[in-house]
């Protein structure tokens, strides 16, 4: 399977699987707007599927909306079968993605560097420094 097909089928099973999550888990207290499908690694063969999930707050309920996610995988493959002409539905595999919560991060310790602010000191001290 070429390179290029294989990310058109990930980036289509990270739709999809997006999209089925509301379906699997309607009416059950799941908070669904916390988590995202962040990507999706079809394996070649597209027999299996690493699923990377990121939950946004809810540090303490990360294990258990894994496990949920995991329990729903048959019904999460089910929706895109029905939905999907592929050759092989692939087995879904969740796994935690740490890297928005390591992005917020990072640009929460940047919003909170001490940065000179703009004013007309700062050309006085331009002047201070030349020499005469």
């Amino acid at each position: 399977m070429a390179i290029d097909r294989l990310e058109r089928v990930n980036a289509l099973l990270r739709r999809e699987v997006g999209e089925a999550l509301y379906k699997v888990f309607a009416g059950e207290p799941i908070d669904l707007a916390a988590i995202t499908i962040t990507r999706v690694e079809a394996a070649r063969n597209l027999r299996s599927a690493t699923v990377a999930v990121s939950v946004f707050g809810h540090e303490h309920e990360r294990g258990a909306l894994l496990r949920k996610l995991a329990n729903k995988a048959k019904e999460l493959q089910a929706l895109i079968n029905r939905d999907l002409s592929l050759k092989y539905t692939p087995r879904l595999r969740f796994e935690l993605d740490g890297s928005v919560e390591k992005g917020d991060h990072v640009l929460d310790v940047l919003s909170h560097l001490d940065m000179p602010e703009d004013s007309d000191d700062d050309t006085s001290l331009l002047d201070a420094n030349k020499p005469s």
